[in-house]
């Protein structure tokens, strides 16, 4: 009887993409290019392109696959028993706060940047959500400080120690005393178990200390100190040199407070870690529970205007939440388009499919779209001394941050299936990246409360409808499918039709009509003409590839990444 000879080797591999990586992600991108042009932040474009660069080498790629798989880790006693509340991250972590750090995304606005500054940190921001997003947090809490720190009354000691040590690009992860630091971040504590959003029902209790002791204990730092009892129930990036918080002070209501970890003699201040959250996604950044046990803390601001303290604060940390989204869309974009120009499938390469097309084409537009509605937003932030470009952040922040975090998770969900079972494994970054996507619509406020934001801003300010309708007319009157949308929208505001109860249509218009008016303006006319079509007169639906017959797709795909 003869023996069967079977080959050893199983099978061969082949028919598989290669991974997105060693590809400049400003490079790549012309309509990120574009925007930073346009939008005054030019100066700017050479640190991108080298950030790019960086950002998506195979080195960092690596860095955040492992600051994920590895998370942080809560130790709240020392070997002695002394509670010391650190959190303890992998290296792949520090790894990545020295680069943004570095970059200057917690704080390069405020160092005198000059014009555009907003622009270029907005753009950096973008390419940096491509790569990782947990990292972002603590540096989105520290750029959103620094107004509001600066803005704060009776505490010019406290501040003359802690401002430069916030603004410096260097990274220094030691839990230390501040004076020992070559540089600080600042972390947020807002919500509590019975509230939520509803800051107002926070129950921490902030009592001022008699000035007599407040001046034993903190010498030239007494002035609006407090002692703190109570809890958070979300306390961002607990590793943080300080943190702001909101507490009931008395009769006045809710204050804003400056808790720092280490207090003025070196010591620790009593703000006990009790755990830190398992999230779905963001795992590399840790969030925690904490209690503050008589922690000691600063008063920012007067006393009971907490509320507008953080709302100087939301509408920076809103801002990132529209560019962080923006940046993970681009990166699922680009994963899925490198996928499918070079995977086979029934004969033929993926992206040569027409039905395909539709679907990555589609994507695209919707890259595309929150790119440039994201970059216009970020130069109102460097124009807000114009009363007009404050007025229309005012309305775009809260409806940007509804609608483009809204939009996140399904088309995390489509870029993922084109990649097929591939993609729902861990192997390739879109299964990281769908879990991130949920966070930003959440974060600083659920969509109802961005809603909700829009009707308060339009209600109380005129200008905001003034300058929106301005930023629409400059469209012009070319399209008449955005003529008509413009005009009925307009008309919509202009008869007070903004009831609570249609708050989430009319924040998905206000986006749509704004994005549309930039694309008609400086996209190619493939991009904004199946844009209108696609989201204009037809309302967009839940899923992706519903573009109309005559779309321009391949033109719309070469456009969205330049691999070479």
């Amino acid at each position: 009887m003869n023996a069967c000879h079977l080959p050893e080797n199983t099978h061969e591999v082949f028919n598989q993409a290669t991974p997105f990586e060693g590809i400049n992600l400003f490079a790549c991108d012309p309509a990120l290019q574009e925007a930073v042009r346009r939008e005054g932040g030019e100066a700017a474009s050479g640190g991108l392109d080298m950030l790019g660069e960086r950002l998506g080498s195979a080195e960092l790629i690596a860095l955040a696959r492992l600051a994920n798989v590895h998370g942080p880790q809560l130790r709240q006693f020392d070997r002695g028993g002394r509670r010391i509340d650190e959190v303890e991250f992998h290296p792949a972590w520090h790894g990545l706060m020295e680069v943004l750090v570095s970059a200057g995304l917690h704080a390069a606005p405020w160092s005198g940047a000059g014009t555009g500054a907003h622009v270029a940190r907005a753009a950096a921001y973008i390419l940096v959500g491509q790569l990782e997003n947990g990292a972002q947090c603590p540096v989105t809490m520290t750029f959103a400080s620094v107004p509001a720190l600066r803005q704060a009354t009776g505490l010019p000691q406290i501040m003359a120690r802690w401002l430069p040590k916030i603004l410096s690009r260097d990274y220094d992860p030691r839990s230390l005393p501040v004076e020992q630091k070559r540089g600080a971040l600042i972390g947020m504590g807002m919500t509590e178990k019975q509230g939520g959003s509803d800051v107002r029902s926070n129950t921490t209790r902030a009592e001022a200390l008699p000035l007599a002791e407040a001046q034993t204990l903190f010498g030239d730092e007494a002035p609006n100190a407090c002692r703190i009892v109570g809890h958070k129930w979300f306390f961002s990036a607990p590793q943080s040199d300080a943190h702001l918080i909101l507490a009931q002070e008395g009769a006045a209501g809710l204050s804003c407070f400056f808790l720092p970890r280490y207090l003025p003699d070196g010591s620790r201040n009593a703000i006990r870690v009790q755990r830190l959250k398992d999230k779905l996604g963001n795992r590399s950044n840790a969030s925690a529970e904490v209690e503050f046990a008589g922690a000691y803390g600063w008063r920012v601001g007067e006393a009971g205007r907490g509320i507008p303290t953080i709302i100087e604060m939301a509408s920076h940390t809103r801002l990132d939440c529209v560019l962080g989204t923006t940046g993970i869309m681009r990166a699922a974009l680009s994963q899925a388009l490198h996928h499918a120009r070079q995977r086979m499938a029934f004969g033929k390469v993926l992206a040569e499919q027409p039905l395909m097309q539709n679907v990555l084409a589609d994507l695209a537009l919707e890259s595309e779209a929150a790119t440039v509605f994201a970059m216009r937003l970020a130069r109102c932030f460097d124009e807000k001394e114009d009363e007009g470009q404050a007025a229309l952040a005012r309305v775009l922040t809260p409806a940007g941050k509804y609608w483009i975090c809204k939009r996140g998770p399904g088309f995390g969900a489509e870029a993922m299936e084109v990649l097929g079972g591939t993609g729902y494994v861990e192997e390739t970054p879109l299964a990281r990246l769908y879990r991130e996507l949920p966070v930003n619509s959440i974060w600083e406020g659920s969509g109802n409360v961005m809603c909700l934001d829009v009707l308060r801003a339009l209600a109380r300010s005129p200008a905001a409808r003034t300058a929106l309708a301005a930023e629409l007319a400059l469209a012009g009157d070319a399209d008449a499918v955005f003529v008509a949308y413009r005009a009925q929208l307009l008309q919509a505001l202009e008869q007070g039709d903004t009831d609570e109860f249609g708050a989430r249509g009319l924040a998905e218009r206000i986006v749509l009509a704004v994005q549309a008016a930039l694309l008609l303006r400086h996209a190619p006319g493939f991009v904004a003409t199946a844009f209108v079509a696609s989201r204009l007169a037809h309302a967009p639906g839940g899923a992706y590839g519903r573009l109309p017959a005559g779309t321009d797709c391949t033109a719309i795909l070469a456009r969205a990444l330049r691999e070479s």
